[in-house]
């Protein structure tokens, strides 16, 4: 009876627009009145959900991506990915996959990465004929995979509420499936900017090779420095976090001079902002998560699925489609804060693999992103652009199905995320 009345006011509080971390945070405290578990435990909670070591690389990992995104990095790393790829029909969104992706292994947030590609990348596909809507399509795809390249604000999220799957684990398992889905989509990108005909004004010279390679080398030391560091056992991922912050102002204000003294102030505020909605989220959920596990709410639904003889790969598959659908309308971190409480009790029912299935989750948070209508990823990139999202929808179809195609990938063949980490002895 708790457990309805539970679920049931937290529904209603989520259709009433109530924000989610309110609305977790309200039902939670109904269970735990209704049950008598002591007014005190809310208080202790809400502390305890945040009072977490890995959950101190957050707001790091948070302010890195502002510092890359103001310090040119990603205009440098264009130009050196130009210089590789020359120019022509289907380069410049291979281009922005690429970046995009290179991104992911300095920042951990998805729109964020869009910002500074499409902020790069617009402009310059406009110029060539490259439709405005498809543009937006490409650059929010992108930008998806960050959340899986290491580091990942997501991976640090997940850590804090799954025991046995560690930081570095994560890190490490979401590299290859990361990798796997931006070479996914280029082939959508390139296939459609051709079969239309985009990109016939991508002329031009090709930029000098060592030329770029030598502006964009420091960009491109900032992933080896914070994972290759982790691995030499240098620092941990919360100290790699800070590792990376002095590398940035480092580049962004002695070796480009992109920024000033004055620009900071403006860069910790947006940083502090984002870490301080997410960090609050997470503090309000550790209420409803208290709720649900004391109670045992979830354990007979758990306990009646692995009864009931359906085979793990059913289950799995279930899950899938139920999460697919629930991305495309809420947004990644309150998907982890209301399932993985719930879906901890089938991981260890079918002894699913923590940082595999962190990893699932995860990929389809990804897809979730930039699938619309929340798509938080192709706002950013179709407000950039100055098209309407449903104007994306003929163009991030392709991508959906090309992530889809990797996803299924992972769970047929665990090894690609697993393979790392055992390699890594994480």
């Amino acid at each position: 009876m708790i457990g309805v009345a539970i679920f049931v006011v937290f529904a209603v509080l989520m259709l009433a627009g109530v924000p989610i971390g309110v609305a977790l945070m309200l039902a939670g405290s109904l269970g735990i009145g209704m049950a008598d578990l002591g007014w005190l435990s809310i208080p202790n909670n809400f502390y305890a959900g945040i009072a977490k070591y890995p959950l101190l690389a957050l707001p790091m990992f948070v302010l890195v991506g502002s510092i890359f995104d103001r310090s040119g990095v990603a205009q440098r790393l264009v130009n050196f990915a130009l210089a590789i790829v020359g120019r022509g029909p289907g380069m410049l969104p291979m281009v922005a996959i690429g970046v995009a992706m290179f991104l992911g292994g300095i920042s951990g947030s998805g729109p964020a990465n869009a910002a500074a590609v499409g902020g790069v990348m617009l402009a310059a596909m406009a110029r060539a004929g490259y439709p405005p809507a498809y543009s937006a399509s490409v650059i929010g795809a992108a930008a998806a995979t960050d959340i899986l390249i290491p580091p990942s604000i997501a991976f640090i999220v997940y850590s804090v509420m799954v025991p046995g799957a560690s930081v570095p684990a994560l890190f490490a398992a979401g590299m290859v499936p990361g990798v796997l889905a931006g070479l996914a989509l280029i082939v959508p990108a390139v296939w459609m900017a051709r079969r239309h005909g985009f990109g016939a004004g991508e002329g031009g010279p090709r930029p000098p090779f060592f030329r770029a390679l030598r502006e964009a080398s420091w960009g491109l030391f900032a992933p080896v420095l914070i994972l290759g560091g982790m691995r030499a056992g240098w620092f941990t991922p919360t100290e790699a976090a800070v590792v990376a912050v002095v590398y940035g102002l480092f580049v962004g204000m002695v070796v480009y001079r992109t920024m000033r003294v004055a620009d900071l102030l403006e860069i910790f505020v947006e940083a502090a902002e984002v870490s301080g909605i997410i960090m609050i989220v997470v503090a309000l959920a550790s209420i409803f998560a208290y709720a649900v596990s004391t109670l045992g709410i979830v354990d007979p639904l758990a306990r009646a699925i692995l009864d009931s003889g359906m085979a793990s790969g059913w289950a799995l598959a279930a899950i899938v489609v139920v999460l697919l659908g629930v991305g495309m309308v809420l947004d990644g971190i309150s998907i982890f804060l209301i399932f993985v409480p719930l879906l901890l009790p089938l991981v260890k029912g079918f002894g699913w693999d923590p940082v595999w299935f962190g990893v699932l989750l995860t990929y389809m948070v990804a897809i979730g992103q930039f699938t619309p209508p929340m798509a938080v990823n192709l706002m950013v990139s179709s407000r950039l652009a100055g098209v309407r999202i449903e104007q994306t929808v003929p163009w991030v179809i392709w991508f959906v199905f090309a992530m889809l195609l990797v996803l299924i990938a992972v769970i047929a063949v665990p090894d690609l995320a697993l393979w790392l980490p055992r390699t890594l002895n994480f």
